[in-house]
């Protein structure tokens, strides 16, 4: 729409948000010439890929397996240390149910 003949008043109105919205992704669009947002900082995960995928198959093979127990045995030199909460949410992140024994 911008990069026909529209003005970024019509634009706005058009996708139903600020005009101010519309003019910072013109000029950001105009200074990178991309359009997708750009990488943003945040916390390394902790885990690699292939260590989630062993979580996740090892939970599938023991639905029963204590979170401590797996974070104890997930093999791996990147972080040798992972703790149980972290084995909980990549259990939970792979739509797997989490047995909590009490």
């Amino acid at each position: 729409m911008l990069q026909g003949v529209m003005r970024t008043a019509d634009v706005s109105r058009a996708i139903n948000c600020n005009v101010r919205t519309v003019r910072r992704l013109r000029q950001r669009y105009r200074e990178t010439e991309r359009r997708a947002d750009r990488p943003r900082s945040g916390r390394p995960r902790v885990t690699t890929p292939a260590q989630d995928r062993y979580i996740q198959t090892s939970h599938l093979r023991d639905w029963y397996r204590m979170a401590t127990t797996t974070a104890r045995v997930t093999p791996g030199m990147h972080n040798p240390s992972i703790s149980a909460q972290t084995v909980h949410n990549r259990v939970r992140e792979a739509g797997l149910k989490v047995c909590i024994l009490l």
